[in-house]
């Protein structure tokens, strides 16, 4: 006997209908009420709640099947904005954006993360309503805040947990902050929020790891193009895996073990061992710039940090075998000599299936995709069932 497999249906809630036009998915009430299985009385009703929203604007005709042409829809991307702040060791950058995360104006300024969350905290307010006026905007069309942080964070609270490299920080209530915009705060760590901006406005269905190697070393699993964060919020965080020193060293990480990820292939590792090999360097920049233009023992440090994060990364293709592995970080700006130790290490080591189409590539922008994807995270938390919800009521 045959089986009748029922298909999942597709959401035909406000926030879906929106999210459905913004996705390309549909661009007409025919075309959503096909899409859906709804009922052309009830997308009717729930579009026209969002064209009065000013989420959906109504533009030209489109191509007629026979009866009158229908309507066209389309997202206004203007409908409000949101703030994104990228927050490092030792600066904060602020962008405002439309609802489509395209950057209206941004601002950064350097800080001491150790100086702890008041004071950093008060300086991307601060920044915030600077790009704001910037862009001849007002506190009230903001419309969400996505923050990202240098270090573990409790996704559903916005509170950082035990981050090595942010003393005082650990349990604070970043989303308070940002009282001042009474809407949605959201709070990922800083790799996860990388991610999101790898993956774009217009998204991906692939599995990729977006490997951020700075001061730290972390990575955003992106599962289906969607960011995991595991059980807690922590997932990715292989910059405290432990790994054996190519020299046999046994060396001291932040958090109190040894022989971390962190602490043998990181930016500031990459200065410590410069120093310790007499280069003229007084900052992990210093390093990267040495090796790209071509200093033979910055080289060697930088492709040496790249083969023990391949190390790593290449357990990680034998277990979740990846379409992609992209790198980004301030280290990542040696280049090559960066991606050739990783590629070095991660062809070696993953088995042959796994690593058979993979691609280990450089982000094309790594200083922007922290800014959109903290917007694309921001955008997300205003436009899903309750934040449509709220802007209809």
């Amino acid at each position: 006997m045959s089986r009748v497999v029922q298909q999942p249906s597709v959401s035909a809630s406000p926030a879906a209908l929106l999210q459905h036009v913004r996705a390309g998915r549909a661009s007409s009430r025919a075309e959503l009420a096909a899409l859906t299985g709804a009922s052309r009385n009830t997308i009717s009703s729930r579009v026209d709640q969002l064209i009065g929203a000013d989420l959906l604007l109504e533009g030209g005709r489109g191509d007629s099947t026979g009866g009158r042409p229908p309507t066209l829809l389309q997202f206004n991307s203007r409908a409000g904005c949101v703030l994104a702040v990228d927050l490092g060791v030792t600066s904060v950058d602020v962008a405002v954006t439309d609802l489509s995360a395209r950057v209206l104006a941004t601002a950064g300024h350097p800080i001491d993360i150790a100086e702890g969350p008041r004071a950093v905290l008060g300086e991307a307010v601060r920044l915030g309503a600077e790009v704001l006026a910037a862009a001849g905007l007002s506190d009230a069309d903001v419309r969400a805040v996505g923050v990202g942080v240098p270090g573990p964070v409790e996704f559903s609270t916005g509170r950082p947990s035990h981050p090595p490299i942010m003393p005082g920080w650990h349990d604070h209530p970043i989303p308070e902050a940002f009282a001042r915009w009474p809407v949605p705060v959201v709070v990922d760590n800083d790799v996860n929020v990388m991610a999101l901006g790898e993956m774009g406005v217009t998204g991906s269905d692939l599995d990729v790891l977006v490997v951020k190697v700075g001061t730290g070393v972390g990575c955003g699993v992106v599962v289906e193009g969607r960011v995991y964060r595991g059980a807690q919020g922590s997932a990715g965080d292989i910059g405290h895996i432990h790994v054996p020193a190519p020299d046999g060293r046994t060396v001291l990480c932040r958090c109190g073990n040894t022989n971390c990820l962190e602490a043998l292939a990181s930016g500031a590792s990459l200065l410590r061992d410069a120093l310790a090999a007499g280069l003229p360097v007084s900052s992990t920049r210093d390093v990267v710039g040495l090796a790209a233009r071509g200093d033979g023992p910055a080289l060697e440090l930088v492709r040496q940090a790249g083969r023990t994060i391949g190390t790593v990364l290449a357990a990680l293709v034998n277990f979740f075998n990846p379409h992609r592995i992209v790198v980004t970080g301030g280290v990542a700006h040696a280049g090559l000599p960066l991606l050739s130790g990783i590629r070095e290490s991660v062809y070696a080591r993953a088995m042959p299936l796994a690593a058979r189409t993979l691609a280990v590539e450089l982000s094309a922008a790594p200083e922007l995709s922290g800014r959109v994807g903290a917007a694309l995270m921001a955008v997300e938390a205003c436009l899903d069932d309750d934040g449509v919800r709220v802007a209809l009521s």
